[in-house]
This record gives C-alpha cells, sequence and structure tokens, in this order.
C-alpha cells in the first residue's frame, strides 16, 4: 500500500477519534488520523477528565463500564496517570438522602456503599459537617485530559503504527478517497468525529440534525489544606442532573426543593463535580447554557457563574479559602434525541458524535460497537 492508503480513516483527534483509532489498531488496521489542529485542543481536553459510570442513563453506563475497561488499559500501556478512582456522591438534604438510597437498592446501585455523614466524614473529614449520606462508588476513574490525551495519541503512533496528519483540514470526503488540504488519501472506510467542529466538513451530513451548543464554566483551584480528595466528589445538584439518579421516582422532591432553594443554580444548569489534579489543585465545574451550531463562541467565564459553582462547593466541602488559579469555557454538541449519533453515509463512511458531554465515558466502547457493526 502507498503511504497515503490505509484500512481506515479518521478524521478528528479528539477522544472519540482517537478511540476509533485504537478499536481499528487493535483489529490490525492500518490506521491514519487527520487533524486540522496542530494538537487536541477541543472539547476533549477541557473537562474533568472523569470516567462517570454511577448516575449515567442505562446506555451511557453499559458504556462507560466498558470504556473505564479500556482506560485502565490504555493508561497502564501509555503512562497515562489515573489520578483518582471511584466517586463520592454526597447528599445534604434529606430527599438527596432518600434518593441515594434508592438508588443504591437499585441494581445499578451494585458495588456501591451507602455511608451516613458520620462515617464518611471518619474516612475523610474534608467532607462539609451538614452531610448527611454518601454514595461511595468503586467504578469510576480520572484522568487529566489535557495530558491524556497526547500521551495516548503518542502511545497510538508509536506502539499501534498509526499514522496522524496533525495540522491538515479535511477538504472533502467522498469514500474511498480523503482529500486535505495537502494530499489526497485513500481508504475503504472512513470515521468522522467532529467534535464540535460542526460547520466543517460534516456539515452536510448534519444539517438534519437541529444540533446545538451547551456551553460550560470551569474552574481550577489552589490546592486546600489537609488531605486529598479521596475520590471525585459530587453534590445534590447532581442528582438532578445525571439521568441514573434523575429518572427515580424518589428525585422529584429533591428537585421541587432544589428549586424553591437554589432556583439560579438549576437556571443556569449548574452542579458540582470536584476532582483533584496531581500538583493538588481542584478542578471544580460546572455551568451549562445552550448555544446555537454556528460555532463555540460564546461568552467568556464570567465571576457571577463561580459564585454559583463556588457556593455549591462550599456546600460540600469542609469551610476554607478558596483561591481561583483559573477559569475556562468549554462546548459539547447537545440535541440529538441519542446521547450519540452514529450516521452511516454509504458503505465507507460513518459520522460519529457524542452529543451528551460523555465522550471521556464512553467513547472507547462506542467505537467498538461502532466497528463491529461495520
Amino acid at each position: 500500500m502507498s503511504p497515503d492508503s490505509c484500512d481506515l480513516i479518521v478524521v478528528g483527534a479528539g477522544i472519540v477519534g482517537l478511540a476509533h483509532a485504537w478499536a481499528a489498531a487493535r483489529r490490525g488496521w492500518r490506521v491514519t488520523v487527520v487533524e486540522r489542529d496542530a494538537r487536541c485542543v477541543g472539547a476533549s481536553v477541557r473537562n474533568f477528565g472523569f470516567v462517570t459510570v454511577t448516575g449515567q442513563g442505562p446506555q451511557a453506563r453499559r458504556r462507560a463500564l466498558r470504556s473505564r475497561a479500556l482506560w485502565q488499559q490504555a493508561a497502564a500501556q501509555a503512562g497515562i496517570p489515573v489520578l483518582q478512582q471511584g466517586a463520592w456522591v454526597c447528599a445534604r438534604r434529606p430527599e438527596a438522602v432518600a434518593l441515594l438510597e434508592a438508588f443504591a437498592r437499585s441494581p445499578d446501585g451494585a458495588g456501591c456503599q451507602l455511608l451516613d455523614g458520620a462515617e464518611a466524614r471518619r474516612h475523610w473529614d474534608g467532607l462539609h459537617p451538614d452531610t448527611r449520606a454518601v454514595l461511595r462508588s468503586p467504578h469510576e476513574l480520572r484522568v487529566e485530559s489535557l495530558d491524556a490525551l497526547p500521551r495516548l495519541a503518542r502511545w497510538l503512533a508509536e506502539v499501534h503504527g498509526v499514522r496522524f496528519l496533525w495540522g491538515e483540514e479535511v477538504l472533502a470526503i467522498d469514500p474511498p478517497v480523503v482529500r486535505t488540504a495537502r494530499r489526497t488519501l485513500h481508504a475503504p472506510r472512513c470515521v468522522l468525529c467532529p467534535g464540535t467542529a460542526l460547520s466543517g466538513v460534516a456539515a452536510p451530513w448534519l444539517a438534519q440534525h437541529a444540533l446545538r451548543f451547551s456551553r460550560l464554566q470551569m474552574l481550577r483551584l489552589q490546592a486546600p489544606p489537609g488531605p486529598r480528595l479521596p475520590a471525585a466528589l459530587l453534590g445534590d445538584l447532581s442528582l438532578v442532573r445525571y439521568a441514573g439518579f434523575a429518572s427515580l421516582p424518589e428525585a422529584a422532591a429533591l428537585h421541587a426543593r432544589l428549586a424553591a432553594e437554589r432556583p439560579e443554580a438549576l437556571a443556569h444548569g449548574v452542579h458540582v463535580i470536584a476532582v483533584q489534579s496531581a500538583d493538588g489543585s481542584l478542578v471544580v465545574g460546572d455551568s451549562h447554557h445552550d448555544e446555537d451550531a454556528a460555532g463555540p463562541a460564546g461568552p467568556q467565564p464570567s465571576e457571577a457563574m463561580d459564585a454559583l459553582i463556588l457556593a455549591e462547593l462550599d456546600a460540600l466541602l469542609a469551610p476554607a479559602p478558596r483561591r481561583v488559579l483559573a477559569r475556562w469555557t468549554g462546548h459539547y454538541p447537545v440535541g440529538h434525541s441519542e446521547e450519540v449519533l452514529v450516521q452511516p453515509a454509504g458503505d465507507g463512511l460513518r459520522l460519529v458524535l457524542v452529543t451528551s458531554g460523555t465522550g471521556a465515558s464512553t467513547a472507547f466502547a462506542l467505537a467498538e460497537e461502532v466497528l463491529d457493526a461495520w
């Protein structure tokens, strides 16, 4: 085969594209990845790097469990540090406790442990003293996305022979031909993973879908005093946002109380996840706002969102000074009726887009499904 011929071309080197490249390489396929930027700079590196299992809906949970196993394998082989494992879902309100109790009794609660607040604080005394209960999940893991994705790409290139063409814009796709600004590539299969580039080469296939963006705001905080976080931490507002919790009947009472007590946080889609980086700093977020699909160019991070997010963090952790080191916004596509959009376009092309903000959690399993069904 010529250098510009292979078995699979992947357009896009975000987590979804890299997942397809690895799944194909494990099948013995020759893979070329084309990425318009010089490195991964999109939604895949502007998130928590949190593989979330507990609280996901049925499809996302199934994919997340498989993806977690693959993340563990890739992390060990590619030298990607796993910074945290597991999650603590913390309940401050009685209605949240009732919801956690119902979840713990459900099949999705398998492997989780429900502790009362006093017992949880004996394990880790950094919790807010008003915490009534904690659901401890063993299922999650967390990597630092900004570091993990370059390591993953480098490992795919060096160990699996994946060819990366960085800084090349794809101009046209007509399988088996993919034309970039620099060359013409040939492969019997192409996977188009546009991420947030909805107005680029993927636009003709996305025109039938009413997609938009969800803009989120996140913070990095100075390392708090005391021992490190025992796991990723979530709070009451997360329970009405994650489908696995929110679909339970007990969620209605919690939502009603939050609507009375924290209406502004609900209106801005705020819920708190707190994770800890290797340097001890906390990554905390986030808020959610709708934007149209013209492009992820919404407002800059706002102090008003900082205040809402930090207020929820203060309800989760023991009181301490909070110093903001950095803030940023991220974007991911939404608007499709399913959590993912997999659109065949003839025998040789698949468009794959995660439309639920769960790319880090589900992409590895999703890639296997796409290639298995080809």
